[in-house]
């Protein structure tokens, strides 16, 4: 391999740190669902109510509650991310970031017959990769990723204030968000003229942004149709700014890179979503439906990588009897990494965040010990994906392979008083 080659497939690796703290996400870098009984049911919860857990997702729905509810837990999830280059290293290398544990405390009370109002505190990303453990050696595997150590967490505050009339309900959640970001590598003796590893990192970068999440609902019951529900979101983008962060780390890789090739700044922008939802509910059996569509190809840092908008389906099923409720679910999404006429981008968005899931089952369920107390259960599984990309035009074998699959357990207690 020359050594223009290898100058800019460093270069191309570099770009890739920016962003492969989100690597291990479902919906692009979104979970399914956040909460126990939303991702049982296949991540839909635009339509059906999930107690106070629904004030992230659709705060119309906390209209649901008959007084007081509080529910806390968390997800544990378990990530597998395994990346060849062609030609390069015998088999795949691995993140060694194969284990998160994301928060989720909600709390919602109803006021009044017509006003309902809660707070909550969600995980949305706990994230990263860690190759500091696999091979330095250019020959041995570029595909080491410079011993990279990446880690994104971001969470959310927010307040669901909620308003009912008759089978109309609405709901606007204000929201907080709070991120961190901190990307270490090494920087190999002998690229670009280094007479040594040199280490490349600012340390952690925080911010905080805003936004918000709106939620509608109607339930036809007060039309003499029992049972159905139709229900809409929209959640705003939210812009962080991570200061010295992106740029710290592109920052050896710059000479002679197109601009176009780099984010705005330090910004990585939380994109912009929408979606409806429809469910059933008959006899102890609910179905419910989801549609939303998130706008990666319009937020800042996620666009100049060339993501792509994406589309989820969600499909969900319960049964309850006695103090037992069975939860089963479908998510599927296109992927927001999509393969492009650059083979510069084909290579950094599948080794740095191969946000490729498109497929998750999942199961879950509940058990009431008295009218107050009850725990939820839930198991996401994502079956293996592989995606193989040209990046022929780089002057090295021919393709980059990415093989993606994850596993989730969620649990939560829920009190209602």
């Amino acid at each position: 391999m020359n050594v223009k080659t290898t100058r800019n497939l460093g270069k191309l690796i570099a770009l890739s740190l920016i962003t492969s703290t989100m690597l291990h996400a479902t919906n692009g870098d979104n979970l399914i669902a956040i909460g126990t009984k939303a991702r049982g049911m296949g991540g839909t919860s635009i339509a059906v109510s999930h107690g106070a857990e629904s004030g992230i997702s659709n705060p119309a729905m906390i209209t649901s509650i008959e007084s007081s509810e509080i529910s806390f837990g968390g997800t544990v999830f378990m990530p597998d991310i395994q990346t060849t280059i062609a030609g390069f290293a015998d088999g795949g290398l691995t993140s060694d970031a194969d284990l998160s544990m994301i928060p989720a405390v909600s709390l919602a009370h109803k006021i009044d017959d017509n006003w309902y109002i809660g707070i909550g505190m969600w995980g949305v990303a706990g994230l990263g990769t860690d190759y500091q453990d696999n091979p330095q050696n250019l020959m041995a595997g570029l595909s080491g990723n410079f011993k990279m150590v990446t880690n994104l967490q971001l969470m959310q505050f927010g307040v669901p204030i909620a308003y009912k009339t008759g089978g109309l309900s609405v709901g606007v959640t204000p929201i907080v968000q709070y991120g961190n970001l901190d990307i270490n590598y090494v920087m190999p003796a002998g690229l670009n003229g280094l007479p040594a590893d040199m280490s490349v990192g600012s340390g952690i970068a925080q911010d905080f942004g805003f936004g918000w999440n709106l939620g509608m609902s109607y339930d036809f019951s007060a039309n003499g149709v029992n049972g159905l529900t139709l229900g809409a979101i929209y959640k705003s983008s939210i812009e962080m700014d991570y200061d010295g962060q992106l740029t710290t780390a592109v920052g050896p890789f710059t000479m002679g890179m197109p601009q176009t090739l780099l984010p705005d700044g330090d910004k990585l922008e939380q994109p912009s979503e929408y979606g409806v939802g429809i469910a059933y509910q008959m006899q102890g059996h609910t179905f419910a439906f989801d549609y939303r569509k998130i706008q990666w190809s319009d937020a800042k840092g996620y666009e100049a990588f060339g993501w792509d908008d994406s589309d989820v389906y969600a499909f969900g099923y319960a049964y309850t009897e006695n103090e037992w409720t069975v939860r089963l679910g479908y998510n599927y999404a296109s992927s927001a990494v999509v393969e492009t006429m650059d083979p510069r981008l084909n290579f950094f968005n599948l080794l740095g965040f191969p946000a490729t899931a498109e497929k998750h089952y999942t199961i879950g369920g509940s058990y009431v010990f008295s009218d107050s107390f009850s725990v939820d259960l839930a198991y996401v599984y994502q079956d293996e994906n592989t995606e193989t990309y040209d990046v022929s035009g780089l002057g090295f074998p021919s393709t980059i392979s990415t093989d993606h699959s994850e596993n989730s357990i969620a649990f939560q207690l829920a009190y209602k008083f």
